[in-house]
Order: C-alpha cells, then structure tokens, then sequence
C-alpha cells in the first residue's frame, strides 16, 4: 500500500527528465545537425527567405512576408490565451483541491494526497504555464516588431542582419513558449496519479519525436 504513495517521488521525476532530456537532445540536434529536424529546416529556410527578400526588395514580397507572420503571429497569441485561461482555472481548482482531495484517496494509485503534495502538483504546473505565457507574450512582442522590420528591409538595408535576428528570435520563443506548455500538461494529470503522468510522458515524446525529426528518404 505504502509503495504506491511513494510513486509520486520516483515515477513524476523520471517522466518530467525524459521529457526535459528528449529537447535538450533535439537542441543539440538543432545546433549541429539542423538538417534533420523539422524547426532546423524551417530556420535555413526563413534565412534563405529573408535573404532573397532583402536583395529582391520588392513590395509585393514584402506584403506576402507580413501576411506568412501573420499566421504564426496568431498562433503565438493564441497559445499565450490558452495558457493564462489553463492557469486562472488551475487558480480557481486550488481553491477546492484540499476539500475534493477526499475523492481521490480511495486508491493509492492516485498517489499521496498530503497537503505538500498537492501543493506540489499544482505550483509546477503553474510554473510551466506561466513560463509559457511569458515565452509567447515574448514571441508576439518580435514578431510585431519583425512586420515593420521586413517593410522597412528595402529601405534600411543596414537593417537586414537586425531583422534576421528579429524574426529568429521571435520564432524561437514562440516554439518554446508552445513546448513548455505541452511539458505543463503531463504535470496537470498529476492530481489523478503518477501514472497518467508517465503514460502521457510517453505519448508527448513520441508525437513530438514524429513531428520534430525529418526521416531519412532514400535515393
């Protein structure tokens, strides 16, 4: 019986590491071989992109860069939304946890329901979704600034390298505000139990696994 209150100690820390260790292994990936991963490819593209719109420097162009961030521009923000709704309903959710506790503690599968632990399960769940809506908040604030960068790329052409930087920027922590968000939701199943934890811990590694890593095609 006891075994099962102490899964919480052993089983979430080891999911939340395997989850951490698979984007830290994409991120050296990113740094040395970009070409085998799906953001990689996207960021040799909006360099060759911006560099064939800096020398083109036409208009049209430009209207058609603006209109192509726009898209990422709202799924930032609607990343940013989705966040801060998930982490005032974890707020309100709070404020009942210690009285529907009680319905939890029928099965040790549900893990220790101590006070501590709740306390636990909901503050770093908090702490992934408030990080992620400050990495979004962040994201959107360069990919506005990028817009009038891109318009401008034509005119100030000293402007190109800081406009590059710009839209990178952007795009890097629209990606991490939207991963850390996805690491928030195996630590949100945590109130039923370790092992939804480890389960979903799983399934969001070998989804993102499948999206972010460009299989090798033969000749």
């Amino acid at each position: 019986m006891g075994g099962f209150v102490y899964l919480d100690s052993v089983i979430v820390p080891i999911s939340l590491f395997f989850t951490i260790g698979y984007h830290a292994y994409l991120w050296h990936n990113l740094k040395h071989k970009p070409s085998v991963t799906s953001i990689g490819i996207n960021m040799l593209k909006r360099r060759a992109w911006l560099r064939e719109l800096n020398q083109a420097r036409d208009d049209k162009k430009g209207m058609l860069a603006v209109q192509s961030l726009r898209n990422t521009l709202m799924f930032t923000i609607l990343i940013a939304s989705v966040t801060i709704i998930v982490t005032l309903s974890l707020a309100a959710l709070t404020n009942n946890a210690f009285n529907a506790n009680r319905l939890l503690t029928s099965s040790d599968l549900f893990g220790s329901q101590s006070g501590r632990i709740m306390v636990l399960k909901f503050g770093s769940a908090s702490i992934f979704l408030v990080a992620s809506f400050l990495c979004s908040s962040m994201a959107v604030g360069y990919l506005v600034d990028a817009n009038f960068l891109i318009n401008a790329i034509g005119e100030f052409t000293p402007a190109s390298g800081y406009t590059e930087a710009v839209v990178e920027r952007g795009f890097t922590l629209a990606v991490v505000g939207n991963r850390v968000l996805c690491i928030a939701f195996p630590l949100l199943l945590w109130m039923f139990g370790p092992l939804p934890v480890a389960l979903s811990s799983l399934g969001l590694v070998w989804a993102l696994y499948e999206l972010d890593f460009v299989p090798a095609f033969s000749t």
